[in-house]
């Protein structure tokens, strides 16, 4: 049993690292999350959060929309136990350990009515294009008509308008030496180096290695795949929401 202390310690500590490379990610949180509050036209709107780690993007939206449904999709063992002991209290917030490569994820949320919005922050660039694809087009099929996607991630655009590319990675690096000027947090690789030896999480650590979860590099990265990848899965309207260097938070509308 991973207890509520040791969770919200290392999900504190994730959150540190975290923005070690997202100066301003609280930021981006509370434009993603003022969207879906102005977005959605309810009150008690139904959220599907793709890819959503220990679950720090789910809390900050149901405590602002507390009487939202959210639930969290991941397929790594080890953060969805960090989710559970932290936030498995929260009312409204269901964490699922679903793998969004394998086609056929959408079935097992077993939704009675369709979502009004998807969200995620710092996943999907994970995947390489064709599953991107597949999870965009498969998503379509559980939105409502109008439903917002919005994704927080850094997205490039290397390959449409590499001056500006460059000068939105000079940004945001300039953000982040102000931000960090006595050193940044500790890095990604430390922090999975550290929670990987905890005890606690000693089971979910042996599950995740099974799944072979863990990600080696940034497959799809630029902004021009994600565009086009939602356009062809029926979303009609695409576009930075709002933008921080290549930090940048993608919102598209279901057709």
């Amino acid at each position: 049993m991973v207890t509520f202390d040791t969770a919200r310690e290392w999900i504190d500590r994730w959150d540190r690292q975290q923005e070690g490379y997202l100066p301003d990610r609280e930021e981006r949180f509370t434009a993603l999350i003022d969207a879906i509050e102005v977005g959605v036209g309810r009150p008690d709107p139904l959220v599907l959060d793709l890819g959503c780690g220990p679950g720090s993007l789910s809390a900050r939206l149901l405590r602002r929309l507390p009487l939202a449904r959210v639930i969290a999709i991941d397929t790594d063992p080890l953060l969805l136990s960090l989710g559970r002991a932290r936030y498995g209290d929260m009312a409204g917030l269901d964490f699922a350990d679903l793998d969004l490569r394998v086609p056929g994820w959408s079935d097992e949320l077993t939704l009675d009515r369709p979502a009004d919005a998807a969200v995620s922050t710092t996943a999907l660039h994970w995947l390489p294009e064709p599953h991107l694809r597949r999870v965009y087009a498969e998503l379509a099929t559980v939105l409502r008509p109008g439903a917002l996607f919005l994704n927080g991630d850094h997205l490039g655009a290397d390959d449409t308008t590499p001056t500006l590319a460059r000068l939105e990675r000079a940004v945001h690096q300039s953000e982040e030496n102000r931000r960090f000027t006595d050193g940044r947090p500790e890095d990604w690789r430390t922090w999975w180096d550290a929670v990987t030896a905890e005890p606690a999480l000693a089971e979910a650590s042996t599950i995740r290695a099974s799944r072979s979860a863990g990600h080696d590099g940034s497959e799809t990265p630029l902004l021009s795949t994600h565009v086009a990848a939602l356009r062809d899965a029926g979303f009609d309207e695409v576009g930075t929401l709002w933008q921080r260097g290549d930090n940048r938070l993608l919102c598209a509308v279901r057709s």
